[in-house]
């Protein structure tokens, strides 16, 4: 049984199928309009969410299924039953779920009991959905993210994880941009010698030169309790930094956006910014998810 979990589970070959559907999909929406007919898609999100809710539940509305989202409190996951038996009940009715939570080991351990396909929809390690359509729509705008330079400014969190896992199969440029306090948290963790496309810094100019896609997040993630934040005050990106990088240069944020914290309300709105179609590419890429586990 298939499952989407994380980016380092899956080829390049795999995950450029996925893609490519994506691509089919935007293209050409009809086609596909009967894809998931009499299907049901469950999701149980337990960390709020606006755009993977809204992405998945109308992305799958649009291939013809059925959405049925659940609370995790009123059908006590995890409290008033196991996880587990929640699971094999769930297998009696629906055909895919989706789970947004706190605990990536409980995501990685619902699959492994193959009951139904699982996609995760973000979890407190990882954000595949996310990245997967971020490389969507790098390769619209400035085409193969392979002979890119992506610069990364921002925290060391699940979206960024994801976006290493990818850099290692593609191996394109990636610059990480962190405050020394978070690197030396970190260092363990993301610091590899041997990936010769992947540089971590503390100094803005140094990270952002040349590069072709800027990508941030918020400074603290959300729901994470943290006095961090204090680290990050030189580290918003703006026009000032973009100008730096590469001119033809886009900014992207995976949202939501704290204006004038992370990033300017100024570049947020500005023509570099792609942050729209980011978004909207959440549907395709999760439709063509999928229909790949289907």
């Amino acid at each position: 049984m298939k499952h989407f979990i994380d980016i380092s589970d899956f080829t390049i070959k795999k995950l450029d199928l996925i893609t490519q559907k994506a691509k089919q999909i935007k293209k050409n929406p009809k086609k596909f309009s009967n894809k998931c007919k009499n299907k049901t898609l469950g999701m149980i999100f337990e960390k709020e969410s606006t755009r993977t809710r809204v992405s998945f539940t109308v992305g799958f509305q649009k291939l013809g299924g059925n959405v049925l989202e659940l609370n995790s409190e009123s059908i006590g996951f995890n409290k008033r039953e196991s996880a587990q038996d929640i699971l094999k009940t769930l297998t009696q009715f629906i055909d895919l779920l989706v789970i947004r939570n706190n605990d990536h080991k409980l995501i990685k351990k619902l699959s492994t009991l193959n009951s139904l396909p699982i996609i995760n929809g973000l979890s407190d390690f990882s954000h595949p959905c996310q990245i997967l359509s971020d490389m969507l729509t790098i390769n619209e705008n400035i085409g193969n993210i392979k002979n890119k330079q992506i610069t990364w400014i921002g925290d060391y969190n699940n979206v960024l994880r994801s976006l290493i896992e990818l850099q290692i199969l593609y191996k394109f440029k990636l610059n990480v941009v962190l405050p020394k306090e978070i690197i030396k948290k970190n260092q363990s963790k993301i610091i590899n010698k041997n990936n010769k496309n992947f540089m971590i810094t503390n100094i803005i100019k140094e990270g952002v030169q040349y590069a072709d896609c800027i990508m941030t997040d918020a400074w603290v993630s959300m729901g994470e309790k943290s006095t961090k934040k204090k680290y990050f005050k030189n580290y918003q990106v703006n026009t000032e930094v973009m100008k730096i990088a590469s001119k033809e240069a886009i900014f992207m944020h995976c949202l939501p956006a704290h204006r004038d914290e992370e990033v300017s309300s100024e570049l947020l709105e500005s023509k570099r910014s792609v942050v729209w179609q980011q978004a909207k590419n959440r549907m395709f890429v999760q439709q063509a998810i999928v229909l790949d586990l289907i």
